[in-house]
């Protein structure tokens, strides 16, 4: 099968991607709320996927993974994975009530997250978020985020933002079917992240050829020996096999594909295993400058090793595809 985005969702990309390169900022620890505001108010970036009827754009979900991934290019900090989940968990087991009442705000910019349990660690954005959404057993819960004790959890990549949520399902309001929230939720987290790491290893790789440019060394650009070529050229073909691992997974799970668990397993298992080839060699051919804070090389090495476990590791989902 061919794929290829459209006119429009070709559009949709070059402006996030173009909002992002100017406005972004990878280097801080939470994300810009301004920017957010005008990434969801003009671009509508949250409104993507959710039904016009829930107040949203009446795209699909592949819209908003292709949005996604320009995310990922940007190393910009960002609550789109985790309100995307939310939304969709929302969509996959939430009642309508629920439905009519949260997506419309999630649509407008609200952060929201999504909480496997009511004691949770490693939650996206789980200590800023306004919506809470909560699958314990197998119900699924609205929880009021006053009401539950959140903690944010230091991590290596400060550009993703976790934190520890704990919670009394006594408390919360019941909205629904935890166990197809939950479904939802790990697929459509497994195909996001494979956005992030597809277009974090399309932006490492241009960072890397763009370096070797301008690079010299015994009197000519490093980019010019052929043995590099060899080695750019390989990391081309294995950034272009994630693009289309990815946007297949996408299209499979935003259409409810026969196939799109076993597509979201590949695409989680190959993306991460490249992006994780990718940062290396990125790191690696950018020795001449060393590898400093001030430089991005840092940051897509410890994004690509943070993407690598967040909604599973490559190794348990190779592990799924083999069962």
């Amino acid at each position: 099968m061919e794929f290829a985005l459209t006119a429009e969702q070709a559009e949709l990309a070059a402006t996030v991607r173009s909002l992002l390169g100017k406005r972004g900022d990878a280097r801080v620890a939470i994300y810009d709320e301004a920017l957010w505001q005008t990434l969801c108010e003009q671009i509508g970036v949250a409104a993507l996927g959710i039904p016009e009827h829930y107040g949203g754009a009446g795209f699909t979900l592949f819209e908003s993974l292709v949005a996604l991934e320009e995310v990922g290019r940007s190393l910009v900090p960002s609550p789109l994975l985790a309100s995307l989940v939310t939304s969709e968990a929302l969509l996959a087991g939430g009642s309508e009530e629920a439905r009519a009442r949260l997506l419309p705000r999630l649509a407008a910019g609200e952060v929201g997250t999504f909480v496997e349990g009511a004691d949770a660690r490693d939650v996206l954005d789980g200590d800023l978020a306004s919506v809470l959404v909560v699958a314990s057993g197998e119900d699924l819960f609205e929880v009021d985020p006053a009401a539950a004790e959140r903690t944010w959890t230091p991590t290596m990549d400060q550009t993703i933002r976790l934190a520890t949520v704990h919670c009394d399902p006594a408390t919360a309001t019941p909205i629904g079917d935890g166990g197809a929230a939950r479904s939802r939720a790990a697929l459509v987290g497994a195909v996001g992240v494979a956005a992030l790491q597809t277009g974090l290893a399309a932006r490492a790789l241009d960072m890397t050829v763009a370096y070797s440019k301008e690079r010299v060394q015994f009197g000519r650009p490093i980019g010019s020996f052929q043995a590099l070529k060899h080695r750019m050229a390989d990391l081309l073909v294995v950034v272009e096999m994630s693009r289309s691992a990815s946007w297949a997974a996408s299209y499979a799970v935003a259409t409810h594909a026969p196939d799109a668990e076993r597509l979201a397993h590949v695409a989680k298992a190959y993306c991460s295993d490249a992006l994780a080839r990718v940062a290396a060699e990125t790191v690696q051919m950018h020795g001449g400058i060393a590898i400093t804070w001030e430089h991005d090389a840092q940051l897509v090495f410890k994004r690509a090793h943070a993407l690598g476990q967040l909604f599973g590791s490559a190794a348990s989902h190779r592990a799924l595809v083999e069962l």
